[in-house]
């Protein structure tokens, strides 16, 4: 009676290891013959055209809300009081809210650059 002693798993014929590399050859020969993908042919010119066509559309929007907004509202304000239509207060109110939104991201910028400078300074001294 004959014992089955387990093979080791890692242990390969020569026969298998050469239909292996047969197989990676003939993949590898395949990635090689297939085209390559396109690169994107978006260029700078044409990337700020797009942007300048939605910024056009963006403002006849715009321009059309307030157009249609103009009932007048009374707006105080610290004490002032006025009388403005309404499509022109929300649009002041929004360019106010945008202006402090990009004052506190130009200060956190400022801020993130202060603290680099510092490090840079700190590692170039040691």
């Amino acid at each position: 009676m004959a014992s089955s002693i387990p093979q080791d798993p890692l242990a390969r014929s020569s026969a298998a290891e050469a239909a292996d590399d047969a197989v990676v050859e003939r993949d590898t020969a395949s990635i090689r013959s297939s085209p390559k993908p396109s690169a994107s042919t978006a260029t700078r010119a044409g990337t700020v055209w797009v942007a300048v066509v939605v910024a056009l559309i963006l403002l006849v929007l715009l321009i059309i809300f307030i157009l249609t907004n103009q009932v007048p509202v009374n707006i105080m304000f610290l004490g002032l009081e006025s009388s403005l239509p309404l499509g022109v207060a929300l649009l002041m109110a929004a360019v106010a809210g945008g202006l402090l939104v990009a004052a506190a991201g130009v200060a956190r910028i400022l801020q993130l650059r202060l603290k680099a400078r510092r490090v840079r300074k700190l590692h170039a001294a040691s």
